[in-house]
């Protein structure tokens, strides 16, 4: 029998931690299960553990020498010198203890996802141990050692022969899974990001469409910053929807990072808790109109991690597994059992209060903007479907 959905997990996970004071930090996956498990929405039966991904794997979408560097890292054997030639022991992706396996394991987990999927295992997948999207072959870069999404999609492509639409709504740009397809013309990339002008990576910008075969089937919308809810739900929306009837795809893989959030300490947009609601649910519908329901997801990045992340990762297993009713009261429980170690006030609702900011003043300017964006942004899929013959 096939599930609607299954949670990828096992504490693994866990040991990609760079240091305590890194804003990136896994413990908000802990924060997810323990509210998805307070709202009974998770359950024993949903957790299916990720593997290792093998070094074959891992070669798919990186250099054999740069996993060779990883794994000396690892262990203490790699010279600061070597390690900043490769990306690594720099501020943003120090080296660690244990680097290369905890790495392997969140690619894994990405690869388990897409076996239960393409196998009709279940609809759906989750992994939010996965959406390391800055990471490049042959280099680390912006908290990522190995790029999961890349190598799950040059996976899906050799062993299901699967056309995938690779959907980013981080914060952040998705360059390295970009850049992995951008000669490919059965891999169609869409990112929702805040512009490069401000934020790191700093690419993204609407001309960067692809090269060779590849040429228009990478898509990017690169959002002004304190853009707000309505304006990016719509770009989101639009271009989601005319994109995957452009490319119809067979299966979508989508990064949710949740630092487009006003509270995210690394980032400059002002959404809400509402776009994380509807960013799952459009995907879900498009999912079953495009892909006979294939859909998996993975996490990204995400630095407020006690009032964002657990609120905004759980409405997505919520809405695979049909349970969003679920998110109607927000359990007390959760809050108590956090609030001591959080340094922060937790919410206690699953929405935001609408003053959670001052307004912004140049509101109707940004949203004009983002349209424009949009609008230059798909304007070869239209001028393509105007000119389509008619049948």
């Amino acid at each position: 029998m096939t599930k609607d959905a299954v949670f990828i997990y096992s504490d693994e996970l866990l040991g990609y931690r760079f240091s305590d004071e890194h804003p990136f930090n896994q413990t908000r996956i802990t924060l997810t299960m323990d509210l998805l498990k307070e709202v009974k929405a998770l359950q024993p039966d949903d957790i299916v553990p990720p593997r290792m991904a093998t070094d074959e794997e891992l070669f798919l979408n990186h250099d054999p020498n740069y996993v060779n560097a990883v794994r000396q890292a690892s262990n203490g054997q790699l010279s600061q010198d070597q390690a900043e030639g490769f990306g690594i022991g720099t501020e943003d992706t120090p080296m660690f203890q244990g680097m290369h396996e905890a790495s392997a394991y969140l690619v894994g987990g990405t690869l388990t996802a897409v076996d239960c999927v393409m196998t009709g295992k279940a609809k759906h997948a989750l992994h939010l141990g996965g959406g390391l999207h800055h990471g490049f072959k042959g280099k680390a870069s912006g908290f990522c050692i190995y790029n999961d999404s890349s190598v799950a999609i040059r996976y899906l492509q050799e062993k299901y022969g699967a056309r995938v639409l690779y959907v980013d709504t981080d914060a952040h740009h998705g360059d390295g899974v970009q850049w992995s397809f951008y000669d490919d013309p059965d891999v169609c990339t869409l990112s929702i990001h805040e512009t490069g002008r401000y934020l790191f990576p700093g690419t993204g910008n609407i001309n960067e469409r692809g090269h060779g075969k590849g040429y228009g089937y990478s898509f990017n919308i690169p959002l002004d910053a304190f853009t707000e809810d309505e304006s990016w739900l719509e770009a989101y929306e639009m271009s989601f929807r005319e994109v995957i009837e452009f490319f119809k795809p067979d299966v979508i893989l989508t990064q949710n990072g949740a630092d487009a959030h006003y509270y995210d300490p690394l980032t400059h947009l002002s959404a809400t808790m509402n776009i994380y609601r509807e960013i799952p649910r459009i995907a879900h519908e498009l999912a079953h109109e495009y892909c006979d329901g294939k859909w998996i997801a993975v996490g990204g990045g995400g630095y407020d991690i006690w009032r964002v992340v657990p609120r905004a990762w759980s409405m997505i297993w919520m809405e695979m597994t049909g349970q969003m009713d679920l998110a109607s009261s927000f359990p007390s429980k959760w809050v108590e059992r956090w609030k001591g170690k959080a340094g922060v006030t937790l919410p206690t609702e699953w929405t935001d209060a609408p003053d959670i900011y001052k307004p912004i003043p140049r509101k109707g300017e940004i949203t004009e903007k983002n349209k424009q964006t949009v609008e230059r942004a798909l304007y070869s899929i239209r001028q393509q479907l105007k000119h389509k013959p008619s049948i």
